[in-house]
């Protein structure tokens, strides 16, 4: 079966349908279209630039603190998840995601726990609706210090 039509263009739609050997129905249309198309910049980068132990008292070094100071470009993430993981960066030992309001820049400070000494690597995500963008470090983590 085949039909024609004309749209606001002027130009000519042609649309066929045709029986296939599986049973089904296939439509194909032939003609101009219009799409709108919008493009984000989403966030472009993340870099951990500082890390830093927090000092405690005896009675709460249960947990090593470590502030992770972070920046990024592009667009203001909405989100931040954090994946704690053994050293090769294959078992996940935790992970946290957070919501988060940025005003202006994107200078951020994450506080983290970890409950025993050890080496880490850590995962950073920043995102949006758009976008993530990931920062990776290996950190070792001495009851109360980082490196």
């Amino acid at each position: 079966m085949t039909g024609a039509s004309s749209n606001s263009d002027s130009s000519t739609t042609i649309e066929s349908m045709e029986d296939s050997p599986d049973g089904g129905c296939h439509i194909y249309r032939n003609g101009y279209y219009r799409a709108g198309i919008s493009i984000v910049e989403g966030i472009l980068e993340v870099n951990i630039i500082q890390m830093t132990s927090i000092q405690m008292t005896e009675s709460q070094a249960e947990n090593s603190l470590v502030d992770f100071v972070v920046t990024c470009q592009g667009s203001l993430p909405t989100d931040i998840c954090t994946v704690v993981s053994d050293p090769t960066c294959q078992v996940s030992k935790s992970a946290v995601c957070d919501p988060i309001v940025v005003a202006d820049e994107c200078l951020l400070t994450i506080r983290r726990a970890f409950e025993e000494p050890g080496t880490y690597c850590i995962n950073i995500t920043l995102g949006d609706d758009t976008s993530q963008a990931l920062a990776s470090a290996l950190i070792s983590v001495n009851g109360g210090e980082s490196t």
